[in-house]
């Protein structure tokens, strides 16, 4: 794969249902375009834990009580994160009263993984440091189904197999170890059909904010081999 080069900074979100390959995406974005990093808010969340910052140990009493972490700390962590790079201006806050000026160097490009889920924080994400790009990634409900269907994993390890297209060398054993696969405990079909349908009445208000922002582009693919080229032309239009 061919390394590309951004002429001005890419702010990126990716959206899909669960198994619709957003990891993989990020991946072959990252490693086809150098300047963009990954801000996952979930890294970022157990960074500030396990590291007992502020924040981190605000945060964990919400966690130990099973409660959700407020918004609030969430984009104070992302704005941290941005600042520490020096993508925005160390003055920036949440507060503040209109949005910080992201740097256009196109080494503050970035993929922002876990947040927002909703409308209601996209626009609090909005009024902080806006994004210019907000990637919808669709793929059958049944090819996702039958994904999951074919998933096995080696649990000591986390490697993962999909028999359709990243089959062990010998059936049903770990290619390193030669230990049984399983099946993950939540990889059943009511399982997967619940939090597809959860996803689904979450996320149209969600892309419908980022369609009136003109950002919102939408991407089509049974298989992640064949989402990613589209991808890639679409970057390198808006980007390269």
């Amino acid at each position: 794969m061919s390394v590309r080069e951004f002429k001005r900074a890419a702010r990126i979100i990716l959206v899909g249902a669960p198994g619709v390959g957003k990891g993989t995406q990020a991946e072959r974005l990252m490693k086809r375009y150098p300047q963009i990093s990954a801000v996952s808010s979930g890294d970022l969340l157990r960074q500030g834990v396990r590291n007992k910052t502020p924040l981190g140990l605000e945060a964990e009493t919400f966690i130990r009580s099973g409660s959700l972490v407020p918004d609030d700390m969430i984009l104070k962590l992302i704005l941290n994160e941005l600042k520490s790079k020096r993508w925005v201006s160390p003055e920036a806050s949440i507060t503040d009263a209109f949005p910080a000026l992201p740097s256009q160097d196109p080494s503050a490009s970035f993929i922002l993984d876990g947040f927002p889920r909703t409308a209601a924080q996209a626009t609090r994400l909005d009024s902080l440091v806006p994004v210019n790009l907000v990637v919808s990634l669709i793929t059958p409900v049944n090819i996702i189904l039958s994904r999951i269907a074919s998933r096995w994993v080696h649990a000591p390890s986390g490697r993962v197999y999909n028999t359709e297209f990243n089959a062990p060398q010998v059936a049903g054993k770990d290619d390193v170890t030669g230990e049984p696969l399983t099946k993950r405990a939540d990889d059943d079909e009511t399982t997967w059909k619940s939090r597809i349908k959860k996803f689904n009445d979450t996320s149209q208000p969600l892309l419908e904010h980022y369609d009136r922002q003109g950002v919102l582009w939408s991407v089509k693919g049974d298989s992640s081999d064949e989402i990613t080229p589209k991808l890639f032309r679409e970057l390198e239009s808006r980007f390269a």
